[in-house]
């Protein structure tokens, strides 16, 4: 299975968290169940990563978001911006431009082209403070 379509499936379940009271555990159950194609382990590993780091996301996004609360952003723009940043904070064997890259291909796909502009934006902002150590 190519990186792109584990990380497909890693934002399906964080997608579906953004709707559902149920552990991430629960939901990657469930999934398993429902899913035609076997669930990767990365897209395990990383959604469980990210619903344990959503404080340290849901911030950096909050901060970023110049005008939107976090709260008023649509849940696929919410989703697809915690699996990049995850990425791009705890996932060095990925790099930073890749991240975004593949957040836009995932915005053009399941939401607008203008949720793909916000998001690169967003991102491509707290990559030149990722990259410049601030």
């Amino acid at each position: 299975m190519k990186r792109s379509e584990e990380r497909e499936q890693a934002f399906i379940l964080v997608f579906e968290k953004s709707f559902k009271e149920d552990s991430m555990r629960e939901i990657i159950e469930q999934s398993r169940e429902n899913y035609d194609k076997e669930l990767s382990e990365f897209a395990v590993s990383v959604s469980k990563d990210i619903i344990v780091n959503l404080p340290i996301l849901d911030e950096l996004i909050e901060k970023n978001s110049r005008g939107w609360k976090k709260d008023r952003l649509p849940k696929v723009t919410l989703a697809i911006l915690r699996l990049a940043l995850y990425e791009m904070i705890y996932l060095e064997d990925i790099p930073i431009s890749v991240s975004i890259n593949e957040a836009v291909e995932l915005a053009k796909k399941f939401a607008t082209e203008n949720d793909a502009s916000f998001i690169n934006g967003i991102l491509g902002s707290i990559a030149k403070r990722i990259e410049g150590g601030d």
